[in-house]
């Protein structure tokens, strides 16, 4: 008996120890296109170009569960400590709940005096559950810290269950037994239990649960009680051993162990996704000194100022420069007049410089994209593009055509080989040949680029004012894709 106890002690050592090894990062990144389902790739494109508040539901994988434990039979006797082993499939409708379909094997005995002939009876009961479970997570959602390592759950849910039982009376051999009422065959029963899962890895996971079964059967110990109505029903205790299933590059962990807050908090601690506007404090002239520090509050629109918002007076002479229509008046032409002319007569020369000054013309400046973030298509096996594809880039061609100063450089990669080089010529021909055809977008508009390091299922659309091909032949048409 010792050395068990001691066993069990060192299990717990090692599991602590491997808790302590879990995950602390926030599971997922609302950047990762990766994990987005097709479906919901418009709402992603929105929402990372600023044009939608929310980050879009990841794919999450779902959950193996293996367990066994000690079942009981509440009844009208005396009962055994049976057994009961379960096979569940838990999967996230959200960060809170979850469904979970179920199926059970409890095997109970027990016994007691029949009131009804005197004799002692004594029963066995082997059953199997078929059920689905809704379990509401409430230790998922914090404030106060990142995800969880362990998993509190109530359990409630409906089952169906057949019964085998046997009898034995007076010390007879177990015979079958057969309910005096044929339509109690039809078991039905409500759960009602809670859990605690612990992580030990990002993808296994340990759990307990206590979970009792209430029944419409009053006999499934063969005796009903003439001192009380109550029906029958199952407690059961167990530890059950959860596994994720799933790719890791196609989903996240769980819902239940990651905490949607998240992303509300890192964005509040050092922002990436926010536009936050710039700060304006009060300047009543907008002569960009404020008002806490301009010495002179009403200096008129346009006049250039001094660092604390006086006008200027280059020359000195007490006329402003917004006034003085002579700026760099020499000492000895002082005083001047009201436009800040002085006495001095003005050199021939000026007269012409200045003329030539007010007809020189300045180009103008180089136009520049501001066209902002544009979104990506993603393609799965082939170069062709989805109906949700065509939608994200009917989306693009209006951002497009209202940026008539911009390019956009059509993005692909894979170069890793022949045959993916020749996938990213095809995913991009077919991206500018949509945009062309069926939006209007001018061909001479878009650059051609595949065959660059980066994830071989996506197209990136790029603004840009750089030249470049829009018609890059095949680099390896004898590989070409059958769509």
């Amino acid at each position: 008996m010792a050395s068990k106890k001691y066993l069990l002690v060192a299990a717990l050592i090692v599991l602590f120890q491997t808790m302590s090894l879990a995950q602390t990062d926030f599971g997922t990144s609302w950047r990762d296109s990766s994990k987005i389902p097709t479906r919901a790739l418009p709402q992603y494109n929105e929402f990372i170009n600023n044009q939608y508040p929310y980050p879009t539901k990841p794919r999450d994988q779902w959950e193996l569960g293996i367990g066994a434990g000690a079942a009981v039979l509440s009844n009208d006797w005396t009962n055994d400590v049976g057994f009961g082993g379960t096979i569940t499939l838990r999967k996230a409708l959200s960060h809170t709940f979850s469904v979970r379909p179920a199926f059970s094997y409890y095997s109970n005995s027990g016994g007691g005096i029949d009131n009804n002939i005197g004799l002692r009876t004594d029963y066995k009961n082997n059953s199997m559950h078929f059920g689905v479970d809704l379990l509401s997570s409430l230790n998922t959602i914090s404030h106060y810290r990142a995800n969880p390592k362990s998993n509190l759950y109530f359990i409630t849910g409906v089952e169906y269950f057949t019964t085998k039982i046997t009898q034995s009376i007076a010390g007879a051999p177990f015979v079958d037994y057969t309910h005096p009422n044929s339509s109690a065959a039809n078991n039905i029963g409500v759960n009602l239990g809670m859990g605690l899962a612990v992580k030990i890895t990002d993808g296994v996971n340990i759990a307990f649960e206590l979970k009792n079964t209430i029944t419409n059967n009053d006999k499934l110990d063969t005796y009903n009680s003439p001192y009380g109505n109550g029906n029958d029903a199952w407690w059961y205790f167990g530890i059950k051993l959860n596994f994720n299933l799933g790719s890791k590059s196609k989903r996240v962990q769980p819902l239940w162990w990651i905490n949607p807050n998240n992303f509300v908090y890192s964005e509040l601690n050092k922002p990436t996704h926010m536009k936050l506007p710039k700060t304006v404090l009060p300047d009543g002239d907008k002569d960009g000194v404020t008002d806490q520090f301009d010495l002179e509050p009403n200096t008129p629109a346009g006049a250039p100022v001094d660092s604390h918002g006086v006008s200027k007076d280059s020359d000195g002479d007490g006329v402003p420069d917004y006034k003085d229509k002579e700026l760099l008046t020499a000492q000895k032409c002082f005083p001047v007049n009201a436009d800040g002319i002085g006495t001095c007569p003005e050199p021939a020369c000026c007269k012409e410089i200045r003329d030539m000054v007010s007809n020189m013309k300045v180009s103008p400046a180089a136009a520049e994209c501001n066209i902002g973030g544009l979104p990506s298509i993603q393609f799965k096996g082939n170069a062709k593009l989805s109906k949700d594809n065509e939608a994200v880039l009917a989306s693009a061609a209006a951002k497009i055509n209202a940026n008539p100063a911009c390019k956009v450089k059509v993005i692909g990669y894979g170069a890793s080989s022949k045959s993916a080089q020749q996938l990213s010529w095809e995913r991009v021909n077919a991206v500018m040949k949509y945009l062309v055809e069926k939006q209007g977008i001018a061909e001479s508009r878009l650059v051609f680029n595949y065959g660059q390091d980066g994830d071989v299922n996506t197209v990136d659309l790029l603004g840009t004012t750089e030249d470049g091909p829009n018609n890059v032949p095949a680099p390896h048409p004898n590989l070409k894709t059958k769509n």
